[in-house]
């Protein structure tokens, strides 16, 4: 309860709090439909935008209902932003780079490879500008975004066998889209873009040889420790992966002010809770894998310096071509460059340090 009076008063909850009773008064009755591009077992992604349904009804008394549906029970997961830009929901949950397809500009709402962490995200949504570019950018597609929570920095996958050199990677068939996918595809793998559900199955029989999902928190539920016992780290194409939520704008703009901002609200209210929680997760769900078999192990420096190279290549020759993920980048990478600089100073500083004592 303490969190959430404090969120109310925060500067993206500041138009909750001036939400009085009878500025709500004056609000009638709202009732959306949110799409998900997460099934209902994923209690942590699935799971904050339920809490922020609550939020929003809590928020407005009552009068402002939005009731959220698993990916396909109204549209596929890989098809919320679709839904949102029709006016088929009035709005969606989902992260920015399922539609890499149609525009990579679309993935600096997500994550980029060797992108910004978690906390860098935020402060480059937040205070650095990136909310005002990319709202400029989702106006072509009749969208407003939100932000809607980060997973944190992802792992790098479960692989059949061991992956030490680039060598060892070439022909490998692995579950993998997006920017990771072009980049992937150019150091030798061959990128499969395979549903969660279908992801063991494949593995299992041989399909694929590895596969990526989120961390280990989730990746737990998936079982893939049975069939790809090799856990590898980091997950350089997703330093901080934010999800976002996607509103139409013209159902955005008959929302009375007072709506608007409890929507606001209760979306950074999201965004903050689902990193606590998958920080609270990790730890454990990690120790219970190598309880039951998981390898842990560290991409080679050779394998992160090649992906880091062919990463770069990939995003200046999309900029060379697209003018408007030119427009993101340019100032993204200064951000990205001010922002690493300033983390070598203190945090990393005093990070490295407590896991030195750690392993004494």
């Amino acid at each position: 309860m303490q969190r959430r009076s404090f969120l109310q008063h925060t500067a993206l909850g500041a138009g909750a709090s001036a939400l009085a009773v009878p500025a709500l008064a004056q609000g009638g009755q709202v009732n959306w439909r949110l799409a998900s591009s997460f099934p209902k077992t994923l209690d942590t992604i699935y799971g904050s935008a339920d809490q922020f349904v609550k939020r929003v009804a809590e928020l407005t008394g009552g009068k402002f209902q939005i009731r959220q549906f698993a990916a396909g029970e109204i549209v596929p997961g890989l098809q919320v932003m679709d839904a949102v830009q029709a006016g088929t929901v009035e709005m969606g949950h989902t992260p920015a780079y399922y539609y890499f397809g149609k525009d990579p500009t679309f993935c600096f709402d997500c994550a980029v490879p060797f992108g910004l962490t978690s906390r860098q995200q935020t402060a480059w949504m937040d205070q650095g500008g990136g909310r005002e570019l990319l709202r400029e950018f989702y106006k072509g597609y009749g969208i407003i975004n939100f932000l809607a929570g980060n997973t944190g920095t992802q792992m790098g996958g479960w692989y059949r066998k061991e992956i030490k050199t680039v060598a060892d990677m070439k022909g490998l068939k692995m579950r993998v889209a997006g920017f990771a996918g072009r980049v992937m595809e150019r150091m030798g793998v061959v990128p499969q873009q395979i549903p969660a559900g279908d992801v063991y199955a494949a593995l299992e029989k041989g399909t694929i040889d590895a596969a990526e999902w989120v961390g280990p928190y989730d990746d737990e539920k998936l079982g893939l420790v049975r069939v790809a016992p090799h856990y590898y780290t980091p997950g350089w194409w997703e330093a901080g992966p934010q999800l976002s939520f996607y509103v139409n704008i013209k159902e955005w703009d008959k929302l009375p002010k007072e709506y608007q901002a409890a929507l606001e609200a209760a979306s950074y209210e999201c965004h903050v809770s689902m990193q606590a929680d998958y920080d609270a997760k990790n730890p454990a769900a990690l120790a219970r894998l190598m309880k039951n078999g998981a390898k842990l192990h560290s991409f080679s420096k050779e394998i992160m310096d090649a992906a880091y190279k062919t990463s770069t290549a990939v995003m200046e020759e999309e900029a060379a071509k697209n003018a408007k993920f030119k427009k993101i980048y340019e100032p993204w990478k200064r951000f990205r460059q001010d922002q690493n600089q300033w983390a070598s100073v203190a945090e990393a500083t005093m990070q490295n340090y407590l896991i030195s004592i750690g392993r004494r």
